[in-house]
């Protein structure tokens, strides 16, 4: 199992490398440029013309762009990310604020997929043509169908405008009023995660058909064994491994899924922050914040290989 985990790590790092390459050259090569957007009209007056090159050269725009990424990979490996051109406050501080919120919405939206999805595709695999089994597939194609946006507006109208059961938009932090933080959570986690339900109650039972034909479960019941035992030691177990890394995979959804969500409820977290950094061509946010992404996605990953490891013995044999 050592040996996966180190075999894991090997390929982590130089992904991550290759992601900030080109999370750099995307954003520094974007039309808009950040010393203007500070100017704003007086960028072209020529009585400004030395204090926008010296502003410039104060954000190392003069250099070239193999030079900017290079000094920029070593200050970030110190974490260093730099300080906000807006506001002039360190990145990681800004980033620290809103990240909390961002998790919370996150294990919001994921909590509700798993937790309902599971059960779901269990009891429409094993009672398939049944209601529950046309009701899991109906439920699943209009998760993956209808957009969030529009999904997450569509409960703002029906519990806070008809029936005013839950604020419509805003954030409260949990540590300092929980009920409140956990009113405000449940349409943006619910909007989030409607799509996870989707995908784990279809791809789940999928897997659980599939398994239920295999030659083991049928040599399982040709020995006498219960048919409860058959379906927890042999169908959920087995199906389950697969579900753990469409899970991970999921978790890019989550982090893409989280920038609009947090715009249609006001929900102050890393997707409102990252939408005001584009507005203002605010590189360093925008730079800190899309690598921190692909780091949690890749580790994400990371952490399903080895936990597969873990669930299939034939993974830690063959590594």
């Amino acid at each position: 199992m050592g040996k996966l985990i180190v075999q894991r790590l090997m390929q982590f790092i130089p992904v991550v490398l290759l992601s900030t390459v080109i999370v750099f050259t995307i954003i520094r090569l974007a039309p808009g440029d950040p010393v203007s957007m500070q100017f704003g009209t007086y960028a072209s007056d020529a009585r400004m013309t030395e204090a926008v090159a010296a502003y410039r050269k104060q954000l190392g725009l003069d250099q070239p762009i193999v030079i900017q990424y290079f000094y920029w990979l070593k200050e970030i490996a110190k974490g260093n990310f730099g300080n906000s051109i807006q506001n002039q406050i360190p990145v990681l501080t800004l980033i620290a604020r809103k990240l909390p919120s961002t998790l919370e919405l996150m294990a919001g939206g994921l909590f509700f997929g798993i937790v309902l999805g599971i059960p779901l595709a269990i009891i429409a695999a094993l009672k398939r043509g049944s209601f529950i089994d046309s009701f899991a597939s109906i439920l699943s194609v209009i998760g993956l169908a209808v957009p969030g946006f529009w999904f997450g507006m569509l409960l703002i109208w029906i519990f806070s405008l008809k029936f005013k059961l839950l604020p419509s938009s805003g954030f409260i932090p949990f540590s300092e009023n929980p009920v409140q933080n956990i009113k405000f959570l449940i349409m943006p986690a619910l909007t989030l995660g409607v799509y996870e339900l989707a995908v784990v109650t279809r791809f789940l039972r999928a897997e659980i058909i599939d398994v239920l034909r295999s030659d083991y479960v049928r040599t399982a019941r040709a020995k006498g064994v219960t048919e409860k035992k058959v379906i927890l030691r042999h169908v959920l177990k087995n199906s389950m491994i697969p579900l753990v890394t469409v899970i991970a995979l999921e978790i890019g959804y989550l982090l893409g899924g989280v920038v609009v969500i947090e715009q249609v409820f006001s929900w102050s977290g890393m997707g409102w922050l990252i939408v005001q950094a584009i507005g203002n061509r605010d590189l360093p946010i925008i730079q800190a914040i899309v690598v921190l992404i692909a780091i949690g996605y890749s580790f994400a990953n990371l952490l399903a290989d080895i936990i597969y490891g873990y669930l299939d013995p034939r993974i830690r044999e063959n590594n």
